[in-house]
């Protein structure tokens, strides 16, 4: 249970993070971002595989573009559900990703 409260905290880190760095990636109050960082830590646990597993033959041929499109697609789709949580374009969605991911790897390397 610690393990995935530590996990939300990071998550929950990371999305301020990219909400201050990425302009057009709007987080409105605390309570959204905690409800975006569990919105998209269910959706990474159930969804996201099944997905990856069905566009594999794509992911294949396309040298993982497809992953990375799965990804973007899957943090809109979290923006989408929770309320006050924005996401302006898909580009802002393209670059908050990657800012995303390496935000959440470098604070997870931190306190391993």
């Amino acid at each position: 249970m610690l393990n995935l409260l530590g996990k939300i905290i990071i998550y929950v880190a990371a999305l301020l993070i990219v909400d201050y760095l990425i302009p057009g990636f709007k987080l409105v109050g605390l309570e959204a971002t905690i409800v975006a960082a569990v919105v998209i830590g269910i959706i990474n646990t159930f969804i996201r595989p099944i997905i990856q597993i069905l566009a594999l033959p794509f992911s294949i041929v396309t040298l993982g573009i497809t992953a990375f499109l799965i990804n973007v697609g899957l943090l809109m789709l979290a923006a989408a559900i929770v309320p006050g949580f924005d996401i302006d374009s898909f580009l802002t969605a393209a670059v908050s990703s990657i800012v995303l991911t390496l935000v959440n790897a470098f604070l997870n390397k931190l306190t391993k």
